[in-house]
């Protein structure tokens, strides 16, 4: 049994607030009524749905015809990469996408590929930062859709997005983020960033798992994703998750109204993490940039040491950690993030993310820290790489 537990993976997955799970209940039990029938059961259904799609545009700063809910992140990037190349195909089939994106916009944008497509896929600097310049360069006469990530999931860079948007906007081409790591962690304001369409997922800020947005600005023509009924404005078919979408609502109203402090603490907790790890422990090195980074994202690699052991150690101190993006676990292959900004294979495979929440304490982190250095002089008393470095100094 652990002496005690400290959730460090805040950017897999976040607990659900007690006050969303409220908010959530009545249409789990008493309030169950399809929000597509026009009695008063229906009616009740579909008022929590639209109450919720005002909330989310406010956070955002969008309009309420914007906003469309979909099952998570994963749904929206697919729509919005998928629907705007087969709503714009008759202009071109180009798209730019970036090496460091999330597996669902790659993916996406790899089956677009075989289905006639051409998709530019642009390096980062050793930073993890897409430039400006470099996405201008990349654009063609026939290029039809930009899709770069407002946050790095693995990382934590924040990319210049309001610049990309720009240069999206005056050669008249798509622009679509997916913000997933972006909401609820940094301020994010649709009127000044030039972007058409932008992706979120509720469970990444103490919301439901299984709920998400795809803001769509007005007049962006895109293809309707998932066929069926009427529901979503035409847009996208199926009965609506009524208590999940009142619970993203809650959820997003509440990362506003608290972001300042969320944002403060959380980045004290990052760099106090980032200085105790490069002070007190050797070999190791920060992954990203400082400057331009989510505030409760650390992303180390250590050398000599296996991730994969790494995560197991803790857990078994009752600390949870990762190597990466959660969708990629059980993959044995290193992160693809780490790959593009030119880690070696036997360092990305060393590297470990640590992401902090509004119920980690400064006293968890330090029981936390006193433990990681616990583990990482444990490992490398088993690697003969690091034996043989000690023994020839």
């Amino acid at each position: 049994m652990a002496e005690k537990t400290v959730y460090l993976d805040h950017a897999a997955t976040t607990p659900l607030k007690k006050e969303v799970l409220d908010e959530m209940m009545p249409f789990l039990t008493i309030n169950y009524g399809n929000p597509s029938s026009v009695y008063s059961a229906g009616r009740t259904s579909k008022n929590a749905i639209e109450d919720a799609r005002e909330r989310v545009a406010k956070a955002i700063n969008a309009n309420i015809n914007e906003i469309f809910f979909t099952s998570g992140g994963t749904e929206s990037d697919n729509w919005a990469i998928r629907g705007a190349a087969y709503a714009n195909k008759d202009k071109g089939k180009h798209i730019i996408t970036s090496l460091i994106e999330h597996h669902a916009v790659l993916n996406t944008c790899r089956q677009l590929e075989k289905e006639g497509f051409e998709v530019t896929y642009l390096a980062p600097d050793e930073f993890g930062i897409i430039h400006e310049k470099l996405v201008e360069d990349a654009i063609r006469k026939d290029t039809i859709l930009i899709s770069i990530m407002f946050a790095n999931n693995e990382i934590g860079t924040i990319q210049p997005i309001e610049g990309i948007g720009k240069i999206a906007k005056e050669k008249g081409i798509i622009f679509h983020t997916d913000a997933v790591q972006a909401i609820g962690n940094i301020p994010v304001d649709i009127k000044e960033l030039y972007v058409d369409l932008l992706s979120i997922s509720g469970h990444k800020f103490y919301g439901p798992k299984g709920v998400g947005v795809l803001y769509v600005k007005k007049g962006t023509k895109l293809q309707n994703y998932i066929l069926g009924g009427a529901q979503e404005r035409n847009k996208r078919a199926g009965t609506e998750n009524v208590a999940g979408i009142a619970g993203i609502g809650k959820a997003i109203e509440l990362a506003s109204e608290r972001l300042e402090d969320y944002e403060k603490h959380t980045r004290m907790l990052r760099d106090k993490t980032i200085e105790y790890i490069i002070n007190n422990i050797p070999y190791v090195k920060l992954n990203g940039t400082i400057e331009k980074r989510l505030p409760g994202n650390v992303n180390i690699a250590f050398q000599f040491i296996e991730a994969e052991s790494a995560i197991i150690m803790l857990d078994c101190k009752g600390i949870a950690a990762s190597s990466g993006s959660a969708c990629a676990s059980g993959s044995l292959d290193p992160s693809h993030v780490l790959l593009a900004i030119g880690l070696p294979h036997e360092i990305a495979h060393g590297s470990l993310r640590f992401s902090f929440g509004e119920e980690n304490t400064v006293e968890d982190i330090d029981w936390f820290l006193g433990v990681l250095k616990e583990v990482m002089i444990k490992l490398r008393t088993m690697s003969p790489l690091y034996n043989s470095l000690m023994k020839n100094q």
